[in-house]
């Protein structure tokens, strides 16, 4: 059954969107989806301990160095973003839809969720913004071997070939190797870092902490209490269908704020070839992140929380019949954060003391393709919400 998804700027979508199929939207669906999700976190929980890179799979940075040059094995990385993609949802469900929940719980529940989900993104994401930025240096520059050369050892640092590079990009060549090498550095140690502190949090109270109020939801949904207040006592689906607040309103309450979010944004900017003023900020002595971006981050979580309110409400189908207008928004977005993030990486390397002006000069190039390439997500964005929705066969 294909759920029908309202096009914010389409003012007859309220009106159309009954002429659909029925979706169920009442309670159990909700009880239904966060369920789903503990035995999907519990599973990949099961799955990242049995692969030996849990608590007991290496102790502090040793084991997060041993791991890190050489290369993962399949399972344990699976395991880890199925684990952090339950984790998202459940947090993100709860923040839409936690009228419906019992307060306390949900209140305590949710921020321990985000922790956890974002402690075990940062390994990931170090990874690839190194492997972004040596691409991109690489295109830049036509070097045709650059540095993260791992092995399992120390890490080694190639040399790039001897082929003659363009004119244009010879000056771009000559720091080109030196600026990968000190990227390499940095965002190594922050991914070793970030691996340790990962392990330690799956090793901590806190995290098992966690890990037991997700078992137990896993059988027992808290929703919260509509009649009196009883020691121990939990609102059956029946009882809860009576509330005035169900779960198409809150989800609509997310829309909303997702659309008011992108009303917000400078389309019309996004829509321009070269938008200058994202590039003043560029190399200067200020670390902070760049204005221009918060927003953006901003309509990407709320984004999330709109998909993740549809797959409740759709029910397991969801993944079966997703907005493809909202799937190429949410990678437009997920593009603009990388990139955004590899730009301040590669501006935080720039301000490295004492590095040669030809090293300088290639971190400064890659600083401004990356921020080209934020603006190109953001033009791919705008031009992606704006299409009226399509659903998938």
């Amino acid at each position: 059954m294909a759920q029908r998804h309202l096009d914010p700027a389409d003012p007859t979508a309220t009106a159309t969107a009954a002429a659909g199929p029925p979706v169920p939207a009442d309670p159990d669906a909700l009880a239904g989806y966060l369920r789903a999700q503990a035995t999907e976190f519990l599973r990949a929980l099961r799955q990242h301990r049995e692969s030996g890179t849990g608590t007991h799979g290496g102790n502090g940075a040793h084991g997060a160095r041993r791991s890190d040059r050489a290369t993962p094995d399949a399972a344990p990385v699976d395991a880890a973003r199925a684990l952090r993609r339950a984790a998202r949802r459940l947090s993100g469900t709860l923040h839409t839809f936690q009228p419906l929940l019992d307060a306390d719980w949900a209140e305590g529940m949710r921020p321990e969720l985000a922790w956890l989900s974002g402690t075990l993104a940062m390994e990931h994401a170090y990874a690839s913004r190194l492997e972004r930025l040596l691409q991109a240096l690489h295109r830049l520059s036509g070097s045709s071997a650059f540095p993260a050369q791992q092995t399992a050892g120390r890490a080694t640092t190639a040399v790039p070939a001897a082929h003659p590079a363009p004119p244009e990009r010879g000056s771009l060549t000559v720091g080109a190797a030196k600026a990968g090498a000190l990227l390499d550095r940095q965002l190594t140690l922050a991914r070793t870092r970030a691996h340790s502190t990962a392990l330690q949090a799956l090793g901590s109270s806190r995290f098992h902490a966690v890990a037991d109020k997700v078992a137990l939801l896993a059988s027992e949904v808290p929703l919260r209490t509509t009649g009196p207040a009883t020691s121990g006592a939990r609102t059956t689906a029946t009882n809860n269908a009576a509330s005035p607040t169900g779960l198409r309103p809150l989800a609509a309450a997310a829309e909303n704020r997702l659309t008011d979010a992108v009303a917000a944004l400078p389309l019309v900017t996004a829509g321009s070839p070269y938008n200058a003023e994202a590039l003043i900020h560029g190399l200067s002595p200020d670390p902070v992140a760049h204005p221009q971006d918060a927003p953006w981050h901003q309509v990407r979580l709320l984004l999330r929380l709109h998909r993740y309110a549809l797959e409740v409400l759709a029910g397991e189908e969801a993944e079966d019949s997703g907005d493809v207008r909202l799937l190429a928004a949410g990678e437009a977005l997920n593009r603009h954060r990388d990139a955004a993030e590899a730009a301040a990486a590669a501006a935080q390397a720039a301000r490295t003391p004492r590095i040669a002006p030809a090293t300088a000069y290639a971190l400064g190039v890659l600083h401004a393709d990356q921020r080209h390439e934020v603006e190109a997500a953001r033009y791919a964005f705008q031009h992606s919400w704006r299409k009226e929705p399509i659903r998938l066969p």
